[in-house]
């Protein structure tokens, strides 16, 4: 076990945005808020036979990319790991981390390194689900992010991360649940900010007094902002009011609105999607007679804005439900024409029904965390005996917009050395700023 009284040189980070370093006896140690290059004595909280985690108890060789962290909640919140790195060496790191993933998990090196997508470092953060809490024993109600490793509610009044006017409403949410009859049954709310209108999603386990509704309807017309009630599962999810001006993003430069519901899945960051969604569709190139699949193709978020360049695009997702809205959003931009939306199980995915949604020149693939393992294998089954499906080809082109790096090298792995695929380019997308999360874009060729 590391000693109290040991110093340790930090190696690297992890992709939790951990310190890396061994101690004396080789073990190694993650440490909680050390930087690569510093040396740190530790407190040990968590020991196995071949690892340790511990927190920094004392800094004797500061990293010149230490910073102080902007949000005085840093350290107590769990929101964000990383606000005392400079901001350009997160980056970097997510970089790193990315190449490591794909090279170690996968055994793929790019043959390119894209420059890393990047945006506001603060106020970005449009998507959030702040947990709510009446704790009697302080008299009051917290709204916040849970605290760091901790089923606690963290004591707060502002977020850096949050967009200024959402940050701003922390405490007055908390005097607000203070004061309903319900309080100690609204575990949470989740926030959704679109390009004209904020909406606010409040969990209730028993039914709102009609008192408390109207302190909901008083809060919303002073804070300018919408209600929306979920009294069960997320398709209970209803708005307190109707009428108002509906939620919804823009990609400016394809002409595309995309109207969502504040319990959709759509990016956290807008102003990094808007450059995201730029780049996916320069490096997929599709051509005005070219055909593309979308998979995992959400709301129509690089759907719509492919339809814009191509003959034609089919969008496929796992929801009936998800893609009656995305046929609604292609109506909605005048590109109902262009764009055929189907319902399947990606996850289960064969390479008869791969090849049964027929040929495309190009494929835009933007799966969960879980990857798109299915469609890796199934077109690694059909690049190895193509007589399963005579007649068929794979296409030219990928793009895979990844959220979880590890992923990403499983399936470029399959891609590249079973399905006759080089990895022509990869790059990280900060999408989350101050966060290990890492987000990023990868491209695959057969030219």
């Amino acid at each position: 076990m590391t000693a109290n009284d040991e110093w340790l040189k930090v190696e690297s980070l992890d992709l939790e945005g951990q310190g890396v370093a061994h101690n004396a006896e080789g073990k190694v140690v993650f440490i909680e808020g050390a930087l690569t290059g510093e040396e740190v004595q530790v407190h040990v909280h968590r020991k196995k036979n071949n690892w340790e985690q511990a927190s920094v108890s004392a800094l004797r060789r500061e990293s010149a990319q230490r910073v102080t962290p902007q949000c005085r909640h840093f350290g107590v919140c769990g929101g964000c790991k990383l606000q005392h790195l400079h901001i350009g060496a997160q980056i970097a790191t997510k970089q790193r981390a990315l190449e490591d993933a794909l090279w170690h998990l996968g055994k793929v090196k790019p043959e390119q390194v894209l420059r890393p997508i990047e945006g506001p470092a603060w106020g970005y953060r449009y998507r959030a689900r702040l947990s709510v809490r009446h704790v009697a024993k302080k008299g009051k109600v917290l709204v916040g992010f849970h605290e760091r490793k901790s089923s606690y509610v963290a004591d707060m009044d502002s977020c850096e991360v949050l967009p200024p006017h959402v940050s701003a409403l922390l405490k007055p949410l908390a005097d607000l649940i203070g004061g309903m009859d319900q309080r100690d049954r609204l575990p949470q709310i989740e926030v959704a900010v679109g390009s004209r209108v904020t909406a606010l999603v409040l969990r209730h386990l028993e039914p709102l007094s009609t008192a408390d509704l109207a302190r909901l309807r008083e809060f919303a017309a002073e804070h300018g902002i919408q209600w929306w009630l979920q009294p069960k599962g997320p398709d209970t999810v209803h708005a307190l009011d109707t009428g108002g001006m509906p939620l919804d993003y823009a990609l400016p430069a394809f002409g595309v609105t995309m109207p969502f519901k504040p319990t959709d899945f759509t990016q956290v960051n807008h102003q990094i999607n808007d450059v995201l969604v730029g780049r996916a569709l320069r490096l997929l190139d599709p051509g005005a007679d070219e055909r593309v699949i979308d998979w995992f193709c959400g709301l129509g978020n690089f759907t719509l804005p492919i339809a814009r360049r191509s003959r034609e695009v089919l969008g496929l997702e796992g929801s009936e439900a998800l893609v009656a809205r995305s046929r609604e959003n292609a109506e909605l931009n005048g590109l109902a024409a262009k764009t055929r939306f189907l319902a399947r199980n990606l996850f289960e995915l064969t390479s008869a029904e791969l090849a049964g949604h027929g040929r495309a020149d190009k494929w835009l693939v933007d799966p969960p965390r879980e990857g798109a393992f299915a469609l890796a294998k199934a077109a690694a089954d059909l690049h190895a005996d193509p007589s399963l499906t005579p007649g068929y080809a794979l296409p030219r082109r990928i793009v895979y917009v990844s959220c979880n790096p590890a992923t990403l090298a499983r399936d470029a792995g399959l891609l590249v050395h079973q399905a006759g695929y080089r990895c022509t380019a990869a790059g990280a997308v900060n999408m989350f700023p101050h966060t290990a999360h890492v987000e990023s874009i990868a491209v695959f060729g057969r030219e």
